[in-house]
């Protein structure tokens, strides 16, 4: 396991693997608890057409991805107030939008492999640009987190009270979409486009099994995840299996594996 430490793409990998598991489900405890996951579901798909778009006009894919991927969520906030009444309306519209453009442009795009790579994860594609944006997104979550944290479980108890309160939603909607939506995009190299949404929720899912508060949600989801990316990649380096698809299916069997035990545990009292 220490060999795969001597190459540096590999250290690259874990280590922006690394501030991917922080940032992702610290975002996403934010999306489950106020009802919006599937926001990371219509972003991903638009990111997948940021990237072909990035390729056909030979920039970095993952410049094109975040930029679509801002767009998109700015264009679903301005859908959910136009028509308040049909919110999950702005999410469809949005994901079928943004796959539609995937499809038609990837048939542009230069190198299908190139292209590909984006769908489940590479460890091998991440470069110094990527570790850099990632790094200035990974300041710019965490700040949000911290600095926003009262707010942000204020909005996820009771969003009515909150406004009552002086709470910014607004402002704080503005904020959480552009970081959102750049985090899904430059996730897309390492976790993979399609798998990236899982990552989104599977941690928050299993640490509310056995999470008590807020706070313990919050804590135990960063440290499932930081889990979950780890075996994806080191999986990935020895098997030659996709990263996301790891990182997922280890995600899903932590949450089997602990909802039975929490049953089972439930069934012994009785």
């Amino acid at each position: 396991m220490i060999e795969m430490f001597q190459f540096s793409y590999m250290r690259q990998a874990l280590f922006v693997g690394l501030l991917l598991s922080i940032m992702v489900p610290a975002l996403g405890v934010i999306m489950v608890h106020r009802k919006t996951s599937m926001i990371g579901d219509a972003l991903s798909h638009s990111s997948l057409a940021g990237v072909a778009l990035g390729l056909i006009l030979n920039i970095d894919p993952v410049i094109g991805a975040i930029c679509l991927c801002i767009f998109a969520g700015l264009s679903m906030d301005m859908i959910r107030k136009r028509f308040p009444q049909f919110g999950d309306m702005a999410t469809a519209i949005v994901m079928s939008t943004g796959l539609a453009l995937a499809s038609i442009l990837s048939d542009f795009a230069k190198g299908p492999t190139s292209f590909d790579a984006y769908l489940f994860g590479s460890i091998t594609v991440v470069s110094s640009l990527d570790t850099i944006l990632i790094s200035i997104c990974f300041i710019l979550v965490l700040f949000f987190c911290l600095y926003y944290y009262q707010a942000l479980l204020s909005l996820a108890i009771n969003p009515t009270l909150a406004r009552i309160n002086g709470v910014k939603e607004s402002q704080i909607d503005y904020f959480f979409t552009v970081l959102s939506a750049a985090t899904i995009a430059i996730s897309c190299k390492v976790v993979g486009a399609l798998m990236i949404s899982s990552l989104i929720v599977l941690p928050t899912a299993t640490a509310l099994l056995f999470s008590k508060s807020y706070k313990q949600v919050y804590l135990s989801s960063i440290l499932l995840g930081a889990i979950y990316m780890l075996v994806g990649l080191i999986s990935s380096y020895f098997y030659g299996v996709k990263p996301g698809g790891s990182v997922v299916l280890t995600a899903l069997v932590v949450f089997l594996i602990i909802s039975l035990f929490i049953k089972i545990k439930k069934h012994i009292k009785k």
